[in-house]
């Protein structure tokens, strides 16, 4: 096994917590059951280590060993990257072919062999139809850096694919020409979206969540609706606070239902409009170009907290909001709040 292959190994095994480490291992499957039971996993992380490589020396590890023990660790800590999501479509009358994942594999790994000299690529094929990605970039004249790969996750007949950010933003355009060619896609352009949650960026874009929805006629009585208010209010105030807040409550859940939302963490909502006026001599009102402006939203759990902001009266909704649509056309919704 070569040394460089080693020291990578035992960086990937030094990064898992050690209650996961048989868990990582079993699912790598590299070692036997029968080679796993040689190593007292009880005893320091380091004489665990060294016994674990010598059972990886022992079989020959190669590089796409190591590669995919890494894409195994990133699987179980997802959260400890932030993805984007990338939506492919079709050229005009294009139809739908029948996915290979081979094919795939082949023709994406190719497209960017071809273009640069030193880059590793690895796969790993997951339930959900998915393919994990893992690649590591090099130059034309270094070889491929394993410490600061990007992983790309994949699912087939899809249009959609999630990367990990990635500070080598200019392999960017080569890595979405070699997504877009090997799912026989026709273009490929970057949403408004980005989490540290992987799964809650699946339930947006693939609309997993339960999300439930009432009709604007509701027979629920009011008394059975917790609406906070005060009994010892004036009565005029009371009715008119009554009405407000049972059409706050109504839309919020017709908009978010009743279920936790998919943790989102960044989003961004592009607002183009033009000015009016009816004052004669605006420098505003006399402009052609339309306004233009980019509003960006970032919390721990931006849809919880946006669902929270009517209720609070900081919010106020016109119209139901969609997320699971609105999302994909930029966050234009958003627009409501």
């Amino acid at each position: 096994m070569d040394e460089t292959v080693a020291e990578f190994i035992k960086r990937t095994i030094l990064k898992i917590p050690m209650n996961e480490l048989t868990t990582i291992l079993k699912a790598w499957d590299f070692l036997s059951e029968n080679q796993l039971q040689t190593v007292n996993f009880r005893q320091r992380k380091e004489s665990v280590v060294q016994h674990l490589i010598r059972l990886c020396e022992e079989k020959r590890a190669s590089l796409n060993d190591a590669a995919l023990l890494d894409i195994i660790y990133t699987q179980f800590h997802q959260h400890q990257k932030v993805w984007d999501v990338f939506q492919m479509s079709k050229g005009p009358g294009e139809d739908v072919d029948l996915f290979d994942m081979k094919q795939f594999k082949n023709s994406f790994k190719k497209i960017l062999q071809r273009a640069l000299k030193n880059v590793t690529v690895s796969f790993r094929e997951t339930e959900e139809n998915a393919v994990w990605i893992r690649i590591a970039w090099g130059t034309q004249y270094t070889k491929p850096n394993q410490y600061k790969p990007t992983y790309v996750v994949y699912y087939s007949q899809t249009p959609y694919a999630f990367k990990s950010s990635s500070t080598l933003r200019r392999n960017t355009p080569l890595l979405g020409q070699a997504l877009t060619i090997a799912s026989k896609h026709h273009q490929i352009v970057k949403m408004d979206l980005r989490s540290r949650y992987l799964d809650s960026l699946k339930a947006i874009v693939f609309k997993q969540y339960n999300q439930t929805f009432e009709t604007h006629n509701s027979t629920t009585p009011l008394q059975e609706r917790s609406l906070g208010l005060d009994i010892n209010m004036d009565s005029r105030i009371i009715h008119e606070n009554i009405v407000e807040k049972e059409r706050v409550q109504r839309i919020t859940q017709e908009t978010f239902g009743d279920y936790s939302q998919p943790q989102l963490e960044f989003a961004q909502y592009k607002l183009e409009t033009k000015f009016k006026s009816d004052l004669n001599g605006s420098i505003l009102a006399e402009r052609e170009e339309p306004l233009r402006c980019l509003i960006k939203f970032s919390s721990p759990h931006l849809l919880e907290a946006l669902k929270s902001l009517a209720p609070a009266g900081e919010c106020r909704i016109q119209k139901p909001l969609c997320y699971s649509a609105s999302y994909s056309q930029g966050t234009q919704d958003l627009s409501s709040c």
